[in-house]
């Protein structure tokens, strides 16, 4: 039997995933983080980005976050997510059409500064979006877990 830990992904919209892990990885501010049972205490960022939960046996879950917080404790990993969803449910032609503004924003030279760093922000988080889709496709197609 492998050394578990208990994760919580919450949003605003409330609770994501809670039950127990063998392992976590997840876009820290300033890399990636792999998070296994007993991990050293931490507080960090997180950027937009996808969470991946390994749960019993190697199976795989996978999430989208915009950013937010992560704590690790010995036994417990919680991630508080400003928006949080599961890769699955995804809407790719919604996050296709976010990029296409945001560019147009970011192209369009009458624009300030807080419109362009918002929509810098908007990119960002609409990539990562369809970069976790195109992850948990590859994943899928391999045959390895499940999203």
């Amino acid at each position: 039997m492998a050394i578990t830990m208990h994760a919580h992904i919450v949003s605003a919209e409330g609770s994501i995933f809670d039950g127990t892990v063998e392992q976590v990885y997840a876009p820290g501010r300033m890399g990636e983080l792999g998070i296994y049972p007993r991990h050293t205490q931490l507080l960090t960022q997180l950027k937009p980005g996808e969470v991946k939960l390994v749960i019993e046996e190697g199976k795989e879950q996978f999430f989208y976050v915009s950013g937010g917080i992560l704590e690790i404790q010995p036994h417990v990993v919680t991630i508080l997510a400003d928006t949080a969803m599961r890769a699955k449910d995804i809407d790719t032609a919604a996050a296709e059409e976010a990029i296409k503004r945001a560019e147009e924003v970011m192209e369009g030279s009458h624009q300030g500064e807080f419109d362009y760093a918002r929509a810098q922000i908007e990119l960002a988080k609409a990539v990562a979006q369809l970069k976790t889709v195109e992850d948990l496709r590859r994943k899928m197609k391999g045959g390895r877990g499940r999203g």
